[in-house]
């Protein structure tokens, strides 16, 4: 096996079923990652991620450079074994969080020079340090490092970003060390502007990646125009590589853009909601804070049989949640990860079965139906 297999098994209109082989085991598409951006999924042990159905988790080079360092990582046998996480890894090149989290930074031809938002001190990352970085935590996807262009950007300015990163991309291809179940992906840009989506997908198939990713997007453009972006650039992509939406999303976001032939996906949204609160259901988002719930004797979801909902009910979660106790938030991400894992799952079931269609109306009815409003308390 050279670098990743990507194995395309079945399309159902726009959506695709598949297998990627990695080094360290393969992941069944379309796949949900769970965020570990500093080398943990938050309030979770790697054999619970494992447990939600988990086949792959993503890390952060711009988290994990800072700290603890990839020469201490690389030092431990990379990110798999110090973390103790089995499975594939994908790590994001750290353009993204340079943009979000450092509040001086000064972009360059060369990279970015910016300023670590632990403690103010100056770094370089470069699209040869990137890889560079990635390579020593072991990853079994690497990312290119691109600039992410703000929103709202004119095309003048969309223009030079999206230009630059194809630059880069060549540049972080020729960094990355080809070896067997490893790859590297790269990332289409462009702004809200279609044409310049198009030039960048172009520019990315003649360089030639393992995978191609969609950056840019969920950045406040709103689901129409992002998934009008993913279905247009999507099918511009190589049919025999994997495609992966970065940063999405909302579970109604990643059926839109499973049915437009998006393959992977990426989000906080499960993890961070779990720490808050707010757990995902059959029937929408549960505000699990929300004082209705202190006599509840119910399961967060009824028909979940992820750990939290199989042992605990509501009133004890909002209990933990109202206490402020680490239980909470780890019984509430337990569940979020497996609600999230359960749709990636049901969305290859009816792709398999050639009813991806009518798995969205079914699951956009229920959604409408609310908190489980025929459920009586137990």
């Amino acid at each position: 096996m050279k670098n990743l297999k990507f194995d395309l098994k079945k399309t159902t209109g726009k959506a695709r079923l598949g297998v990627l082989h990695t080094a360290h085991g393969k992941i069944n598409t379309p796949a949900f990652m769970p965020v570990g951006t500093a080398g943990t999924i938050k309030a979770m042990t790697p054999d619970a991620v494992a447990n939600t159905g988990a086949e792959i988790i993503l890390g952060n080079t711009y988290h994990l450079m800072l700290r603890p360092g990839p020469n201490l990582i690389e030092k431990f046998g990379g990110l798999h074994k110090f973390m103790n996480w089995k499975g594939p890894i994908l790590t994001d090149s750290g353009g993204f969080q340079i943009l979000s989290l450092s509040s001086l930074r000064k972009l360059s031809e060369k990279g970015v020079v910016f300023q670590s938002h632990i403690d103010g001190s100056s770094h370089e990352l470069t699209p040869e340090s990137s890889i560079e970085i990635q390579y020593k935590l072991g990853a079994d996807i690497t990312m290119v490092l691109d600039e992410c262009t703000p929103f709202p950007s004119n095309i003048e300015k969309t223009r030079t970003s999206m230009e630059r990163s194809m630059r880069w991309a060549i540049r972080s291809k020729d960094a990355f060390i080809p070896r067997e179940g490893h790859g590297l992906f790269g990332i289409v840009q462009g702004g809200m502007y279609p044409e310049l989506r198009f030039e960048s997908a172009e520019s990315l198939k003649d360089i030639g990646f393992d995978g191609y990713a969609i950056g840019g997007l969920a950045v406040g453009e709103g689901q129409d125009m992002m998934l009008k972006i993913v279905d247009n650039i999507t099918q511009e992509l190589p049919s025999d590589r994997p495609r992966y939406l970065m940063g999405v999303g909302k579970p109604k976001d990643l059926i839109g853009a499973v049915l437009r032939g998006v393959d992977m996906f990426d989000c906080v949204l499960p993890t961070r909601s779990g720490r808050t609160g707010q757990a995902f259901s059959r029937k929408g988002e549960i505000n699990m804070r929300n004082s209705r719930h202190k006599n509840d004797t119910r399961a967060i979801d009824p028909a979940c049989n992820c750990y939290a909902c199989e042992n605990f009910s509501r009133c004890y979660i909002h209990h933990l949640i109202r206490s402020k106790e680490i239980l909470g938030s780890t019984l509430l991400t337990w569940h979020n990860l497996h609600y999230y894992q359960e749709l990636m799952h049901a969305l290859r079931k009816a792709i398999a079965s050639e009813s991806i269609e009518a798995f969205e109306t079914e699951y956009l009815t229920q959604l409408d139906g609310g908190d489980f409003p025929a459920l009586k308390d137990k």
